[in-house]
């Protein structure tokens, strides 16, 4: 019998006991300039998954108007938040902080190895799992950081994964960590730290959980996302026992001229304001880590809009980024889901 002799540069062979485990979020550009901003938008905005239009038609859109001027706005309001000193975009520098206080959590175990990848945008999530597979790691758990699902979301990380699984001569074994929109300890990270930032309580007239909408569409055709947004909100509403009249669901981030999930976070603001609501609190649940949609459209642009109308109290609650219930509880799912791997 002849055994033939591995070359120099064989691929590694996957150690059975090794596992990645890959946090991954949506993603941000690299700078604030005119063509990373029109690099990233061109990836994101080209997804399928995020704009399911006419390919042909939505190619002539996005490539004519949109990526000629959005980059230069878009530009505009990463400044107002970009930060050179935590590695630029606020999402990244949480997301970095989140991965590196859960590597802490897993140094013991020497055979966990925990990182991150963005879906557009650096690292990407095949640079990630090649870096996995070279160190090793036979599985691979996937935590979208995302804790509503929603098909432009948690199904277009999945995608990738599995775009780069078709490319593996060896594939590792593949876990996902599934929506946590209901998790117990999830919505007692949220309730405590809402507790921890919030003043005045008594005082709050209306707290208003604001989500990232989703075209209309996309929900009538079966997407769950508004279900589970519904449902966190109702159960952070109970977990805090406010009353059922004060806590208010919206959709922020609307884009393009067709309807999307609603109450719309803007005009519901500007609504409170009008009808006599002084002092408001704001929270973005379905984003665990603070980003433009949070820290720009809503502690900046809904502030204003509240002020403008006749608000006197905005408070913005910040998300869960990597404060200390944040990370037990990301400690928690990624070690419920090691079940029978670790």
């Amino acid at each position: 019998m002849t055994i033939l002799k591995k070359p120099n540069d064989h691929p590694v062979f996957p150690d059975k006991n090794k596992i990645g485990v890959l946090l991954v979020n949506l993603g941000t550009p690299d700078g604030t300039d005119y063509w990373s901003m029109r690099k990233y938008l061109k990836q994101f905005l080209m997804d399928k998954r995020v704009v399911d239009l006419f390919r042909p038609l939505w190619w002539l859109i996005l490539n004519g108007p949109i990526l000629t001027f959005r980059p230069s706005k878009s530009g505009k309001a990463y400044k107002k938040i970009w930060d050179e000193k935590n590695h630029g975009s606020p999402l990244r520098g949480f997301t970095v902080k989140q991965t590196t206080k859960l590597q802490n959590f897993f140094k013991k175990n020497t055979n966990i190895f925990v990182d991150y990848a963005m879906r557009y945008g650096n690292p990407s999530i095949d640079k990630i799992l090649n870096k996995m597979t070279k160190n090793g790691c036979s599985k691979i758990l996937l935590v979208p950081l995302y804790p509503q699902y929603a098909a432009s979301t948690t199904a277009t990380v999945k995608d990738e994964v599995f775009k780069w699984l078709l490319k593996q001569r060896w594939q590792p074994d593949i876990r996902t960590v599934p929506p946590w929109f209901d998790d117990k300890n999830y919505i007692k990270a949220l309730a405590l730290t809402i507790t921890k930032h919030l003043k005045n309580r008594s005082k709050i007239d209306k707290f208003v959980v604001s989500f990232h909408g989703i075209p209309k569409r996309y929900f009538m055709a079966g997407d769950p996302y508004h279900c589970h947004c519904i449902k966190t909100a109702r159960l952070l509403r109970e977990e805090l026992k406010w009353p059922e009249n004060k806590f208010l669901v919206t959709f922020q981030s609307r884009f393009g001229p067709e309807p999307w999930l609603q109450p719309y976070t803007d005009k519901t603001i500007i609504e409170l304001a009008k009808k006599g609501s002084e002092n408001i609190a704001v929270i973005a649940p379905g984003f665990i880590s603070d980003c433009l949609e949070t820290l720009e459209e809503l502690n900046v642009e809904a502030r204003e809009l509240f002020f403008e109308n006749g608000g006197k109290t905005f408070q913005y609650i910040p998300c869960l980024n990597d404060n200390e219930f944040s990370i037990k509880f990301l400690n928690q799912i990624i070690k419920q889901n090691l079940l029978g791997w670790d």
